[in-house]
This record gives structure tokens, sequence and C-alpha cells, in this order.
């Protein structure tokens, strides 16, 4: 994203700033790609870098395959079948699917996190499915609602606070080789192009806020283990930061779908690229305009990708028995299309109310038991004419 600067912060990087009692505040660089790529600089009123290791106290587990049927199917998972777990984003969620280079996941927190967290293992981009709150970190505090993606950098201090007596419903994508903005979308100097299908004005970015919830907990995730820390201050501590590496927002609505004289290829809904990985989102939209169009997604073989996606609302053309909370998985190596009638019977359509969200993965996914509890078994043949 574009650099953004917030609280104060001394003329130059790397010289004495100082507290009103004459100490100096403490500089911490977060960076990306060791020094070489983004950074954001932060001052502090004490030392970041204070840890006194204890007993873990839980955390998020790995995904593990499920094994069992490895047949290559056509999957359908039924989400809203999970169990309802609640808990704390940080202790509870129902891995899905997964592979090197993403996780995929649904949670349904209903208490904020209990301790400060940092995930120094990927990147997290969120989908709120359903529901609403305050993301607070290190670098300020931002809030999100039903339909937001929020993103959370490698690397940052925070925790979630959803909001009380509101139920939630949230899909989890963690990116261990980071996630970015499409280079399509962006100009040599990085600022998003007017034909874009968005704008930097569509992002919501965090408001520094110097707090101190009085928690002193801090868990860290590294290869895929989790850490606990008791820290000896409050680390929202920071007076102000400058850089390009932080927390947003972004609402799907705002995503500025376009429309073709045909049908248009998924890269056109491209939203959030990741090595490996491409996040596309589908919304409400104006279909082809071809007079003899077929708006409806033709028979695909995806020989290289597999494909997911999250339906949540709207009226999807291509798919018979998928309503919100459906997830589908089209594996690579066989096609995958629309269901029997479908195709013809979406001629003459000009437009389409769907809402969902769309990953494709070079690796192959892999399930969990999690999946395989609510898989629909008659997704696969439902296909035959």
């Amino acid at each position: 994203m574009d650099r953004i600067r917030r609280g104060e912060v001394p003329a130059k990087h790397h010289i004495a700033f100082r507290q009103p009692d004459g100490s100096l505040y403490w500089e911490e660089c977060l960076t990306r790609d060791g020094f070489e790529g983004p950074y954001t600089i932060l001052y502090h009123r004490h030392r970041p870098h204070e840890h006194a290791v204890i007993d873990a106290i839980g955390g998020y587990g790995a995904p593990v395959a499920a094994g069992g049927d490895e047949r290559l199917k056509k999957r359908h998972y039924l989400s809203p079948k999970l169990p309802r777990s609640g808990g704390s984003a940080f202790a509870h969620r129902h891995h899905l699917l997964f592979n090197a280079d993403t996780t995929l996941s649904v949670l349904f927190p209903d208490t904020a996190d209990e301790v400060y967290v940092v995930n120094g293992d990927a990147d997290d981009l969120y989908w709120i499915f359903e529901g609403s709150g305050l993301l607070r970190s290190v670098l300020g505090d931002v809030r999100f609602t039903q339909g937001d993606y929020v993103y959370v950098p490698k690397g940052v201090p925070h925790r979630f606070v959803p909001d009380e007596g509101v139920a939630q419903y949230w899909l989890a994508m963690a990116f261990p080789g980071g996630v970015h903005l499409p280079r399509q979308w962006r100009n040599d100097v990085g600022q998003l192009r007017m034909d874009a299908p968005f704008c930097h004005r569509d992002f919501r970015r965090p408001e520094l806020v110097e707090v101190d919830e009085g928690l002193r907990r801090m868990a860290v995730k590294r290869q895929g283990r989790w850490t606990h820390y008791e820290l000896p201050h409050n680390p929202l501590d920071c007076v102000g930061y400058d850089g390009t590496v932080y927390p947003w927002v972004f609402p799907i609505l705002n995503f500025q779908p376009r429309a073709g004289l045909v049908h248009l290829p998924p890269t056109w809904h491209g939203t959030f690229a990741a090595p490996g990985a491409l996040v596309c989102s589908f919304v409400p939209r104006a279909v082809d305009f071809h007079a003899e169009a077929i708006p409806c997604p033709y028979p695909h073989s995806s020989v290289d990708m597999d494909e997911f996606l999250f339906y949540a609302a709207g009226n999807f053309t291509s798919r018979k028995g998928v309503g919100p909370g459906s997830i589908s998985h089209h594996p690579a190596g066989i096609p995958h299309g629309p269901h029997p009638g479908a195709y013809a019977a979406s001629m003459g359509h000009r437009e389409t109310n769907e809402l969902a969200v769309m990953l494709d993965t070079y690796k192959p996914l892999q399930r969990t038991a999690a999946a395989a509890s609510v898989e629909d078994p008659g997704y696969h043949d439902s296909f035959r004419a």
C-alpha cells in the first residue's frame, strides 16, 4: 500500500527522538524481505524487545490432512454445519484446506483475543462473512464490518475485539509468502492505476491510539508453534510511525467489477495476490452484453490451479445446491464448470447479484478432518446430466 504517517516522528530516521523527560524514544524497524522490501518505522516509549518466556496457554493449531478418500473429485463443504465453537480468533478456528502457500479456515469468534497475537509465519487476510468489531494493533485501531477484508501483516502485534452481541462468521486466509495488490493494477511507482478495480481511497487505514488495556501477554507463532511471553510494559506504547506496512480494511463492495462483450476470465476479478495464489472478489455486476453471450462460466480444464470458492449471497447461476457459507473445491486435473442446464439458461441475463470470494492456488489443496466432516457426498455426481 501507500506510505502513511501517524503520530509524532523525528525529522529523520535513526536520529535521537526524545521524550518530554529527555529520555530517548525507542525506534523499531518493521521490515519485509530483510532490509530490501517495504518497511515501517515505529517509536515506542519503552524497549519493544523485552520478553520473558512463559508456559504456552493455547492458540490455534496447524492444519492436518484428513486422509481417507483422496480420489480426485469436485468437492462441496457446508461450512454452516461446522460447530459454532466461539472463543477468540486467536484460540479457535476450523482449518479446512491448505497447502504450502496458504491455509483456509473458518472461525466464529465471540470473545476478544486474550493476548496480543503475532503471526511470525504468514500474512493474515480475513473476510468478514458476518459480524463486526475492532482490530487493535501497535499501529492503531481500525474497525471492520460485514463484507470487509481485514489484513494483518506478518509480525504485527494485534488483537481482535468482536462487537458484543453480534454473530461472527469469518473466512481466514493465511499466506506465508505475503499478500500484495496485483501488479497489473499498479503503475511504475506503485500507485493504483486509474483503470484498476479499486483505488487508494477504498482502503481504511488504522488510526493511532495509545491505550493501555492492562494486557501483558503476547503469543508469537513461528514454524507452526506458539511461544508465549510476559511483557514488562504495555506493548501499545507507540507514539508515532511512518511507512508502508500496516493493517488495513477493504470493503468487498468497493471492488469495481468489469463487464465485457463476452465472458471475462476470473483474473479480471483479482483483488489480492500472494506467491502461488490469487484472491478474487465476485460482486453484483452487469454481465456480458454481446447479443449471443453466455454469461455462465464455461467448462474449464484447469491443469495448473485448484479453485476454492466461498459463496456468500445472491443467485449463483452456475451452481445448484449451494447457498451462503457453501465452499466448493475444484481440483486441478479434471474439468469443472456449470451444473446441467445452467449454461444455456444464463443466456439473456444482463446482471448477476452474486457475492463470493475465490482463491486460485498453484499447489494442490489438502482437506482436513473438519472439512471432511461437513462434505456434501453427492456433489461430484451432481454434475452428471
